[in-house]
């Protein structure tokens, strides 16, 4: 894999990600609105930019184009169905055969056997109506994306992401199928190591066609996980 593409490049998530993939050699077109262009000064003559909406959709099949890899930050922000169209431009632009990894949250389910604990089932039911009544976000949107996704046939991810922190890498967060298992109860990530998950997940071909839940490799309960793994 030598050329990947970050789409939402300028998000503290997809930062961290360009910084990861350039550590690793990789050629990177990064997609960003065209009023965040700036936040991406620091890598100036080191990526190819292309601004423009990520749900626009030939934004996406130009910065697609010859790829071997695309990273996606879904994000449920406006009621627009920004999440759904660039989900899909990617679905349809990217190279047959090219690694598709996606970012959501846990509350995204594929098989509907995920366990929320009841704070989040509260919080999804009083953010969703309000966000979509001040036209702030629209999580239904984020929903239908991974709905498509994980309908296609390509060779994707869609890692999902816990509560997130800043803070110095710890290493390749833990993961499992479903939010709920004990190796994720301490439901916390530093944000440099979601996107670390991303960027090894191109080369992770265990991770085409699954939905990883991940956590911090350094939190209490993905260290009890570990210490049980090894006794």
């Amino acid at each position: 894999m030598k050329k990947i593409c970050i789409v939402g490049a300028s998000g503290k998530l997809g930062l961290y990600m360009v910084r990861h993939a350039l550590a690793r050699g990789y050629e990177v077109v990064g997609v960003c609105r065209a009023n965040s262009v700036g936040k991406l000064d620091e890598f100036k003559g080191r990526i190819t930019i292309i601004p423009g909406a990520t749900n626009d959709r030939e934004v996406i099949r130009r910065a697609v184009a010859g790829c071997d890899g695309v990273m996606v930050v879904l994000v449920p922000f406006g009621v627009h169905q920004l999440s759904t169209g660039t989900a899909q431009a990617v679905l349809d632009f990217a190279a047959p055969g090219a690694r598709l990894v996606f970012s959501c949250g846990w509350h995204i389910t594929r098989d509907g056997k995920d366990v929320y604990p009841g704070s989040m089932k509260v919080l999804l039911a009083l953010f969703g109506p309000i966000a979509r009544l001040f036209r702030f976000a629209d999580v239904d949107d984020q929903v239908e994306a991974c709905r498509r996704v994980f309908e296609s046939t390509t060779r994707w991810t869609v890692v999902r992401g816990s509560d997130l922190e800043e803070g110095e890498s710890q290493g390749l967060p833990l993961w499992s199928r479903h939010v709920g298992d004990a190796v994720l109860e301490s439901n916390l990530t530093r944000r440099i190591d979601f996107a670390l998950f991303m960027v090894e997940a191109l080369q992770n071909d265990a991770l085409v066609h699954e939905a990883p839940a991940i956590v911090g490799c350094k939190t209490p309960s993905a260290l009890a996980h570990a210490a049980g793994a090894a006794a």
